[in-house]
């Protein structure tokens, strides 16, 4: 079954990359790059992952004239990367084979170890982390393109700059509240794409009553969270008066409302 085209200006700028890995790479990047303008650091470290997987299979390829097959586990992928790294293949771009998979091992490095979803510490590192992979990931999508397409870094750089996912984010925090600023939303979309900015944690009934601005604190209990504690998009607790999003509700925002 093959993998959809990608309508990204990036399957252009990539189009001289063999078409098993080119539409993988894109739409990985993508998800990436989606769920930071979100503001979900869990996407960001999957779709990462992801990235980086599929980014080392390409290099093989170039290097070695093979790679480990899709749906087939990638072992240690540090010593697959030291391999490319030791491979003197002079043959192949040096940038391909000794740059890029040191950045592969970083970013990998930090999603799995750092976990982006870790808990505990004195500071919050998640977006930060999240932050210095997505750059990371910037640079070797622009490595790519500047590799397989004879673009300048400068030029590459503008095409990834130039992608739609760099938009204006769907909500704003400002004065310790929370704001949707996209317009239009019904009150329990709102509620949903609030708690999907942060979905580890729980929020205050009273903060969500704030932020969305509903008129009256009872009926925003009956009318808005209940239904959706009902159906299952948001755990609504009545005794600690907290709500967070469930799976459910997060597969909501990112399918209808994102």
């Amino acid at each position: 079954m093959s993998t959809p085209k990608s309508k990204s200006p990036l399957d252009a700028a990539l189009a001289n990359v063999s078409t098993v890995f080119r539409s993988k790479i894109i739409n990985q990047f993508l998800a990436l790059k989606t769920g930071l303008a979100a503001g979900n650091d869990k996407v960001v470290g999957i779709e990462a992952g992801h990235l980086c997987e599929t980014v080392l299979r390409l290099l093989q390829d170039e290097v070695h004239g093979n790679h480990t097959n899709f749906g087939t586990s990638i072992g240690n992928f540090g010593n697959e990367c030291r391999l490319l790294v030791t491979s003197g293949n002079a043959a192949v771009n040096e940038s391909l084979r000794t740059v890029i998979p040191r950045a592969l091992v970083y970013v990998y490095t930090m999603r799995n170890k750092r976990g982006i979803g870790h808990v505990g510490g004195d500071v919050d590192a998640n977006r930060i982390d999240s932050l210095s992979i997505a750059q990371t990931c910037d640079w070797i999508v622009c490595e790519l393109i500047r590799c397989f397409h004879g673009l300048s870094l400068e030029e590459a750089q503008d095409v990834v700059d130039g992608l739609a996912v760099r938009s204006v984010p769907e909500t704003w925090e400002v004065g310790g509240k929370k704001r949707v600023l996209k317009k239009g939303l019904k009150f329990k979309d709102q509620v949903l794409l609030l708690c999907y900015q942060d979905p580890s944690s729980a929020i205050l009934c009273e903060d969500m009553f704030d932020w969305v601005e509903y008129s009256n604190f009872s009926t925003f209990k009956t009318k808005v969270l209940d239904p959706l504690h009902k159906e299952r998009l948001i755990e609504y607790d009545k005794n600690s008066d907290y709500i967070t999003i469930s799976p459910l509700g997060a597969k909501e925002v990112e399918d209808r409302i994102l």
